[in-house]
């Protein structure tokens, strides 16, 4: 069932990351849900990489809930990028993840937000705005989606697996992730691009999908969803198979069954 606003996966403290960070990506897509198909203005950070109203008050409005519970924390944030001084808390936040998609009425778009203490994720949380879904992670204490428990999913092929991944604003490295597209369209049941990293991220931790991959992303995209899937019993690391890190730009995941035939395959694909 849809998520209620306000509504929260499991009691928590008054207080809390993970209240806050439901807090805050709730008051983003709000904003999101109200401006969703009105004229948008736009400008552009690139080329083709947008940036609209809504993308920054939605990022205002889950910035001032952050900094209203807790102002020593550091923040980083695709739009406003690094605030408040280096702390052993940070909040990672995508306001808008999947800009273009909403530009274009496009209706598939999220907001994320993560919490790291001292290098760890603590906490994911990722809104499918149009469709009020509500994923939530905490460290050591599973995943839900809309409130109940979920995992990722049983797939042991590649054969059998819906992969997703993604192509990068960098007109220079979009053969590399064509190259790889094409190359992982032959192996898989089906491939996808939807256009949102991190809704991408959180369909893995619950099933939907069975992997995702890039080689070109930003922390904001994929804190919240790498600390979903690694709590949903799946695995997060880099392209070479290393572990994950925030400040990376690249990733692999997946229910961790594939991950080996996954990360192999890329990395053959990248050698084209």
């Amino acid at each position: 069932m849809p998520y209620n606003e306000g509504m929260s996966s499991q009691p928590q403290p008054e207080i809390s990351p993970l209240s806050v960070a439901i807090e805050a990506a709730q008051a983003g897509a709000r904003i999101l849900r109200r401006g969703f198909g009105q004229t948008q203005r736009i400008s552009h950070k690139g080329l083709v990489d947008l940036v609209t109203e809504q993308d920054r008050r939605s990022e205002a409005a889950i910035l001032r809930v952050i900094t209203s519970h807790f102002p020593q924390h550091a923040i980083l944030s695709e739009e406003s990028g690094r605030q408040g001084a280096p702390s052993e808390h940070r909040w990672i936040v995508d306001p808008l993840d999947g800009t273009t998609n909403y530009a274009h009425g496009y209706p598939i778009f999220c907001v994320s937000v993560a919490y790291e203490r001292a290098g760890q994720l603590e906490v994911g949380v990722i809104i499918d705005v149009l469709r009020r879904e509500l994923f939530v992670g905490q460290r050591g204490h599973g995943v839900t989606l809309n409130g109940r428990p979920s995992t990722v999913s049983s797939a042991e092929s590649l054969i059998e697996s819906m992969l997703a991944t993604g192509f990068p604003y960098d007109r220079e490295r979009m053969k590399l992730a064509l190259d790889q597209f094409a190359h992982m369209a032959y192996l898989t049941q089906a491939l996808r691009r939807a256009g949102a990293a991190a809704l991408s991220l959180a369909y893995v931790a619950v099933g939907r999908l069975d992997g995702f991959w890039e080689a070109t992303i930003s922390p904001w995209d994929c804190a919240a969803g790498a600390l979903l899937i690694q709590e949903a019993g799946g695995t997060v690391t880099l392209l070479d198979g290393s572990p994950y890190q925030v400040d990376a730009h690249e990733i692999a995941a997946s229910n961790g069954k594939i991950h080996g035939a996954l990360i192999a395959e890329v990395r053959r694909a990248s050698q084209h």
